[in-house]
Parts: C-alpha cells; structure tokens; sequence
C-alpha cells in the first residue's frame, strides 16, 4: 500500500507545485506583480515550494559537443543495444576536420559500467564528457524497473553480469577490442563478469578501472555498509520491496522504490540538504543567478531515482554486503544456459587492473576497492596501479575539479599504457588454458560483425 499512497500523495501535489511555478513568474522581474513589495522573496519562496514539491522525471546527458584539440566535436547519442533492463548508450563522435577525424578513429574504446543503485546513470554526465576528449564512449543505461512490464521476465543480480559480459563482447566484435571503467555498485558484477570470461578463456578487456566500489565491504565500513550488514536479508523483503501500482507499464513487479530511496539519501546528511535549499533561497533574493542555476542542476540530477528490481536488490544485499561472496570465494553466477559457474578472479591474467579510491568516501570506504588486487592474483603486479584521491569524497572521484585534473589524467594514462592487447608467450599457456580454450570452442559462435562491415563504417567518427 505504500507505493499506491505515495503515488496519490505525489498526484494530489502536483497541482499545487504548478501553482508554485506560476506564482513565482507572477512575481519575477518584469511580470504584473514583480514591481510590488517583497516582490523578490515571494517569487523565491514560490520557486523553492515548486522545486520541493515537483516530481523529478529522468534527466538528458545533454552533452552536445566537447573539445578535441581546441576544435568543436559534435556528439550524437544513440542507442547500440538494447536489453530489458538496459540500454547500452554510444556516445557517437562527428567533426569535419579530417585531422581530427583521424585521432578520435584512433582512441580506444571504453565501456562505462554506472552504477545501478538508485539514481540514472546520468549521474556520470561529468565522468562521459571528460573521457569523450580522448576515447570512444559507452555507457549502461539502466532503465526504471517500474516501466519494464513483467512478461520481460526478472531481473537478477546474474542478469546483470552477463549483461556486462554481453556488452564487452559486443564491442569486442565491433573493435577488436575495449576497456571497461565501473563506479560504484557495479565494481563486484564487472569483476564478477571478467572473472567469468577468464575461467572460459574469453577475450578480455585490455584494462579494468574500479572507482569507488564495495569489492570487500567488511574493510572500513560506512554508514551504507552498517545498514546493509546490520540488517537482517529478511528485514530489507519485509520492508523496502513493493509492488509497482497501477499506471505503469511495469505494474505488478516487485521493486525497491525509488522513492524510498531518495528518502534514504536525504536522511543521511538532512541538514546538509535543508542548508543548501535556504542557500537557494537567499541566492534567488539576491539575484545570484549562476549559483542558483548550480544549485538546480545538482537536486534535477540528485532527487531523480529509478526504481530497482527485488530481485536483483535483495541479491546485491547478500552477495555483496551480507555474504561477502565474492571475497570469500563462494560465489557463483548462472550464465545465459542457466549453468552456475564460479567466480575466479585468480584466473584474469591478460587484463590490467586500475583502483580508485576517494581518501574521504562516506559510501565506501578506504580499503574496499583496493581490495581487488588481493583477488586478481594472476595479474602481473606491473600491470596493477591503486590510486588514492587526496581529499575528494565519493562524488568527487568521478565528477568535478578533483575528477577532471587528478583523476582523468591518471586513468588515460593507464588507458594508453596497456591499449594493447597482453600476448602471452607459449610455454605460459598451461594444460588448463587448451581445455578451456577447446570447451570455449564448443559453444555456439557469438554473432559479430564481419571485418569488411566495420571497414565500410569507416568514414564516420567513432
């Protein structure tokens, strides 16, 4: 019941978050009733009722151009494939420039894993529009599981790693070759997922960077962290899972709401929050209006939550927070057959491994990403680098002025260093390498695009 009553509650609010709306234009410089009295503080007490109370749909990337070279690079979003759950997004680069065009059909191609925990993956609008000056750009668009209608079937935590794993081969057809940059959440599926293609002696990924992920939970644990493991697998079915209400075309699915979630986050820093509304507020009377824009901008990103599917949810709670799977070697992940395999980290050996860690994460804290290099043992410690960002937070490892001139520089860095593929000279390739390779053989082939289709693509920027 709880959904269908925030829904009626959100309903029954909307008029009055457009009545907000208007009576603030009402008061706005230049409008009928702009030149009376205290004309200024009623049109910002009107925007702020409007911005609390108005629903937050889903925001665009918005990203129209970047810079090469000093040079405007037109970019077009598109979809390149698409699954239930997920949409993998392509940030398409044109320019007319043949010099130009030249370098971006030279850059390596990065696969961006962004986290599904909560918010859009427009949350790494920044982290894309930095990696887009110097790489071939995708992204998983993870899609709100209220609009996913149930006979799309469920939606699990193993779905999510053989997306990924999908995903990395779908651009491996189109380019030989990719690299792969998760964030947050998604640090223990895209392991989870390579490890996997190693044991089967797939083609790899020539890097893995992980940003700010719960590779191991138990190290340092937050606030985020405490809640999950504190609580019972139980507690989180019985009280955050409801069922999608009429409306939506995802009706009858059992997910944990968006709203909700919002909710959580608020209460973790509320008067943070109720400081940077009446900052807003004093901005607008003022007439500040770059920090009041800044401002918007951040909450239009910030109060927009998708909903996530139980299934998925309560599985990400015990595998990752509750059971420490992944860490304790137990873990096991059904493939597109059905057949659960073992998740070996141990046996990743041609990719190279960058971790990220913000020195004050509140939401995962020091140690939980570096931990990754504790499993990955087959990786020559020459191709592994950990990277600690003085002074920035979780957000600012990927977004920001600490992202942009600390960590960007560092992870294109590795990007270019190991943007070859790791050929392993034959007295390394063990016994246990052919039988994988011979059973690898004997599964269906993968569909991929042929050398002569991409060839007559070449003309377009990638």
């Amino acid at each position: 019941m709880l959904y269908q009553l925030y829904e009626a509650q959100r309903s029954l609010m909307e008029p009055f978050a457009d009545f907000a709306q208007a009576a603030s234009k009402l008061y706005g410089p230049g409008a009928v009733l702009g030149q009376t009295p205290m004309a200024q503080r009623m049109a910002a007490g009107y925007d702020l009722l409007y911005r609390l109370g108005k629903d937050y749909e889903k925001p665009e990337f918005d990203i129209k151009t970047v810079k090469v070279e000093g040079e405007d690079v037109v970019i077009h979003e598109a979809v390149a494939l698409k699954k239930p759950f997920c949409e993998l997004r392509r940030f398409k680069r044109f320019t007319d420039e043949p010099h130009i065009l030249q370098k971006l059909k030279s850059q390596p191609v990065v696969l961006i894993v962004a986290p599904l925990s909560g918010h859009y993956a427009t949350l790494l609008r920044d982290t894309v529009r930095t990696m887009l000056q110097d790489h071939k750009v995708y992204i998983t668009d993870w899609i709100n599981a209220r609009l996913v209608p149930l006979a799309d079937g469920e939606f699990h935590l193993d779905d999510y790693v053989n997306y990924v794993q999908e995903f990395i081969r779908h651009l491996q057809a189109e380019y030989g070759h990719c690299h792969v940059i998760s964030v947050c959440q998604p640090t223990v599926p895209v392991l989870g997922a390579v490890s996997l293609m190693a044991s089967r002696g797939e083609e790899l990924p020539l890097t893995m960077t992980m940003m700010g992920g719960p590779i191991d939970a138990r190290k340092s644990p937050t606030a985020v962290n405490n809640l999950a493991m504190n609580k019972s697998f139980e507690w989180f079915e019985n009280n955050v899972i409801y069922r999608v209400p009429q409306g939506f075309p995802g009706v009858g699915r059992r997910v944990y709401p968006g709203f909700m979630q919002h909710t959580g986050f608020v209460a973790m820093n509320p008067d943070r929050h109720a400081s940077s509304h009446y900052d807003y507020f004093k901005d607008l009377i003022k007439g500040d209006d770059a920090s009041a824009e800044a401002h918007r901008k951040f909450y239009d990103e910030y109060n927009a939550v998708l909903d996530m599917d139980a299934d998925y949810y309560l599985e990400t709670i015990a595998t990752v927070f509750q059971q420490f799977k992944l860490v304790n070697g137990t873990w096991e992940v059904k493939n597109e057959d059905g057949e659960a395999e073992p998740v070996r980290p141990q046996d990743i050996g041609a990719t190279s491994l960058l971790t990220i860690e913000g020195e004050l994460d509140d939401i995962s804290g020091s140690g939980q990403t570096r931990a990754a290099h504790d499993l990955c043992t087959g990786i020559p410690a020459a191709r592994r680098e950990h990277y600690e960002v003085k002074g920035a937070g979780h957000y600012g490892i990927f977004s920001g002025r600490r992202w942009r001139d600390q960590v960007y520089p560092r992870l294109k860095s590795f990007i270019t260093a190991h943007d070859k593929p790791q050929v392993r000279a034959h007295a390394e390739v063990s016994a246990e390498d052919t039988i994988k390779e011979a059973a690898a053989a004997k599964r269906p082939a993968r569909a991929t695009k042929s050398a002569p289709a991409r060839r007559s693509r070449a003309g377009a920027a990638r």
